[in-house]
């Protein structure tokens, strides 16, 4: 397992402990997108027992086939919503394996159950990227891919 950062997966403009740690720590995400922050955050972090203890038991898979090599880098939530117990987030998180670039979107749902929100499924897409080497960085820096994760 990975060792939280200062700075938060999901939102590296927020804390980890004022982020996504206080949900990895025990408390409820407090919406569907907190949730799916939270996730986010636990897969770049590798915090696989969190991820199955959000996941739905109804659509919970018996193995999670996390692949070690994949590094998840930025988030952006396109649409989130909530209403009663059911709520949705639309997703785009950026990955690099390797030197392989991707991006996986996702239009995610959530139920709301025993006091706390569970992912349920998703419909996800995945489009790979190659980034050239004056294009912003994926990695969402700002920066020119060459001067930021660009090859060395």
């Amino acid at each position: 397992m990975s060792q939280p950062r200062h700075h938060c997966p999901c939102n590296p403009g927020r804390p980890y402990a004022a982020c996504c740690g206080r949900f990895h720590g025990g408390e409820p995400a407090p919406s569907p997108e907190a949730l799916m922050r939270s996730r986010f955050s636990a897969f770049a972090l590798g915090l696989d027992d969190y991820l199955r203890d959000t996941w739905h038991p109804s659509t919970r898979p018996a193995t999670l086939g996390l692949v070690d090599e994949t590094r998840w880098l930025r988030l952006e939530v396109l649409d989130q919503g909530s209403a009663g117990e059911h709520g949705h987030v639309h997703f785009r998180a950026t990955f690099r394996e390797g030197r392989r670039w991707g991006v996986l979107a996702e239009n995610s749902r959530f139920v709301y159950e025993a006091g706390r929100w569970f992912y349920v499924d998703g419909e996800p897409t995945m489009e790979r990227l190659k980034p050239g080497r004056n294009d912003p960085c994926p990695c969402g820096s700002g920066r020119k891919f060459k001067s930021c994760c660009g090859p060395g």
